[in-house]
């Protein structure tokens, strides 16, 4: 069998900045185990499968990482919409057309804008309602990142988990030098899921510079990600814990993200919060994509 597939760059208006992207925009008729090994052929932090939908909306998607299946991911969904539009799966595109994607993490609403001349942006509403997991004691989180517990802030939050549909373990450094030292030791991100927590571990650190509020890295080496050079969903929930710990009640946040830098693979993630009556309401995260490569895989 022969099945289409893109390649695109996430996050980034330039080719060969961003996260990578497989998409197969057709995918029906594969089964988990071909997913998975496709996956693992393009070794990229995911690869999407898109499928028909069950529940009446734009498409199912299936997104895996080089090792597993993920019920959600950012990065995917915003790469995805934009292959299926760019390639004429959706129909007429404008500014403002809304699709939504079935997965396993629940409805993942997009919105798509398209103004002549200028990059595609999509903007996803994150399936999940924040969520915080447990906390990390700094030491074991410094050990894994190879910097000193002193370069961990923890005066707003020790390092913890939080979710709006994926967990990440989210850890806010002292300052953007402390950031650019880390080196994953990965035997120490095993020591973190001996726990029973998730290792995945997505650092930041607040620091305006370029028209950027925050500079983040992510690391999963234990899915086969070293280092992720654009995590939205990681950055959906940062959004929600930064907005989660604000002592204002009711507040409609934006923040702009830069990440890959030390990569080499520069990415630019704008992040939106909203909170009322103290709760964290909606999360979402936009950005623009840039079409890479097409073909045909034999499976």
């Amino acid at each position: 069998m022969r099945y289409q597939f893109f390649t695109c760059d996430v996050f980034t208006t330039t080719r060969f900045g961003g996260n990578p992207l497989a998409v197969l925009p057709d995918a029906e008729g594969l089964t988990t185990k071909q997913m998975q090994a496709i996956a693992r052929e393009f070794n990229y932090s995911e690869t999407s499968f898109v499928l028909p939908a069950k529940s009446g909306n734009t498409r199912a998607v299936r997104i895996f990482t080089p090792t597993r299946e993920i019920p959600f991911a950012g990065h995917p969904n915003i790469g995805t919409a934009f292959v299926l539009a760019e390639n004429g799966y959706l129909g007429e595109i404008d500014t403002g057309t809304k699709i939504a994607f079935e997965e396993i993490a629940g409805i993942v609403p997009i919105t798509l804008s398209q103004t002549p001349g200028e990059p595609m942006e999509c903007e996803l509403v994150a399936p999940g309602k924040f969520e915080i997991g447990p906390a990390v004691p700094a030491d074991l989180v410094a050990r894994a990142l190879s910097i000193s517990t002193d370069q961990i802030r923890t005066t707003i939050h020790a390092p913890l988990v939080a979710s709006v549909g994926l967990p990440f373990l989210l850890v806010e450094l002292t300052d953007i030098d402390a950031l650019a030292q880390i080196k994953a030791d990965t035997q120490v991100f095993h020591e973190i899921a001996a726990l029973g927590v998730m290792p995945d571990i997505h650092a930041y650190v607040h620091h305006s510079a370029l028209g950027f509020d925050i500079h983040t890295r992510m690391f999963a080496p234990i899915d086969g990600v070293p280092e992720d050079p654009a995590t939205g969903s990681a950055n959906c929930a940062l959004a929600g814990l930064l907005a989660h710990t604000s002592p204002a009640t009711d507040l409609v946040v934006t923040w702009r993200i830069a990440q890959g830098i030390e990569m080499g693979r520069p990415s630019s993630l704008v992040a939106r919060a909203e909170k009322t009556r103290g709760e964290v309401q909606i999360v979402r995260i936009k950005g623009a994509s840039v079409a890479v490569s097409s073909g045909e895989l034999l499976v």
